[in-house]
């Protein structure tokens, strides 16, 4: 009975300790996978001759939970990207009593315009003026203006979300135009590629529209551009925000 009673005591220890130890291997987890997507941050910007400071990191936090926020929270993050707006507000009112900075980052529908406009401080994926329209229209006064960048479509996929290169530059006379925004600059989601060449091919040309618009006046400062797997390139090519969400968190779940 004594051996059987120490067994059992072991158990329980171990069911008990369980919940209080997994918290700890997540947050030690996001904080070291911090640390090395800030080290390739800080490598790629020196060998382009770039201040490491000049590149945001944006944590993408799309389906994890506010848990895993918090760690990256913990470690130092500030600033994070949802693509789903209900999955979103429900995270930013979790999250209140913390001073995050939140980004909009996925496809935009017309009936989610007003909510995104009342709980986030950036928004990436602005492609059509009705939608820029209807955002400005929505956005509290209180809050100040809502940070926008334009996505374009730099790939020229027809899956793709983003308006066409050529098409930019009156968008963005738009956007400039209504009170409510601030235009910043532009974003891109090129196609996934192993090609470091392409990658920097396409990273390029968006630097070098956003050259042509802060030449006819603009004066944006912004480009959204770099994910977890080409990161390098994008910074290369003169990124000041890379959207991370695998590199920190791990895989997602698959459905």
């Amino acid at each position: 009975m004594r051996q059987a009673g120490t067994q059992l005591t072991v158990w329980v220890r171990f069911v008990a300790g369980f919940p209080c130890s997994r918290p700890r291997q997540i947050m030690s987890t996001i904080e070291s996978n911090l640390q090395a997507v800030r080290g390739r941050i800080a490598a790629a910007a020196t060998s382009a001759g770039r201040e490491p400071g000049d590149v945001a990191i944006v944590a993408v936090s799309k389906t994890f939970a506010a848990s895993d926020v918090r760690a990256a929270y913990a470690a130092g993050q500030r600033e994070f990207g949802e693509n789903y707006v209900q999955e979103g507000q429900e995270k930013i009112a979790a999250l209140s009593a913390l001073p995050l900075i939140w980004h909009f980052i996925g496809p935009i529908q017309s009936n989610k315009t007003r909510t995104i406009a009342e709980h986030f401080d950036w928004v990436h994926s602005i492609a059509r003026e009705k939608i820029a329209v209807r955002m400005a229209q929505a956005r509290p006064q209180e809050l100040g203006p809502l940070n926008i960048c334009l996505q374009v479509n730099v790939s020229g996929e027809t899956s793709k979300s983003g308006v066409l290169p050529g098409d930019v530059q009156p968008l963005a006379e738009a956007v400039r135009a209504l009170q409510g925004l601030r235009l910043r600059g532009l974003m891109a989601v090129p196609e996934p590629s192993d090609d470091i060449e392409l990658q920097r091919r396409r990273f390029r040309g968006l630097r070098l529209l956003l050259g042509q618009l802060n030449a006819a006046g603009f004066g944006l400062d912004t480009l959204s551009m770099g994910m977890s797997q080409d990161l390098e390139a994008a910074v290369t090519e003169g990124a000041t925000i890379v959207r991370v969400g695998t590199a920190i968190f791990g895989e997602r779940a698959k459905a």
